[in-house]
């Protein structure tokens, strides 16, 4: 058996159609959050690509904790963009599983020999991202980062509203 190429389950990520109404529910129904939300647009991105072609598109993002794994919520806010085709092709639910990996560039050199493309793929503060096509074999998109030395930017705002992000 080869030595795992993933070490950690970091995130699991859900695409909706109306991140609103979805935060109303994950808070009230469910009592998760709070939830950092940011607004994304293609110059937010250095380098963003599609399929492995340079596209630009935007979203709307919520983040949470959940134990140790955290939740984001993908809403498309324009009309073209991996998202937008997800929710054409298969509605709203699960898009992709983050993971760790010991070595990023070593990890997508791995992944790419195994014929997988790079769905999404940039650099968002700093830090190198790809969602990798393991939905052919894994049943879902896997998503590597080579995260930034500093922490992230702040959010455009917090639901719900008075809560605070930890």
């Amino acid at each position: 058996m080869p030595e795992p190429l993933f070490t950690d389950t970091t995130q699991i990520a859900i695409v909706v159609r109306d991140l609103d109404e979805a935060l109303h529910t994950y808070v009230h129904e469910y009592g998760i959050g709070p939830w950092r939300v940011y607004e994304i647009g293609p110059k937010d991105i250095e380098d963003l690509v599609y399929d492995d072609e340079p596209l630009e598109y935007a979203m709307r993002i919520a983040l949470a904790q959940v134990g140790r794994v955290e939740w984001e919520l993908i809403q498309p806010t324009d009309d073209k963009g991996p998202y937008v085709e997800f929710l054409k092709t298969k509605g709203e639910g699960l898009h992709h599983v983050g993971v760790s990996v010991r070595d990023y560039d070593e990890a997508l050199a791995k992944l790419r020999d195994k014929g997988h493309t790079v769905h999404i793929g940039g650099v968002y503060q700093g830090a190198r991202l790809s969602y990798v096509s393991t939905d052919r074999d894994l049943k879902a998109m896997t998503e590597i980062v080579d995260p930034p030395e500093t922490g992230g930017p702040e959010p455009s705002s917090i639901y719900p509203p008075t809560a605070v992000a930890s």
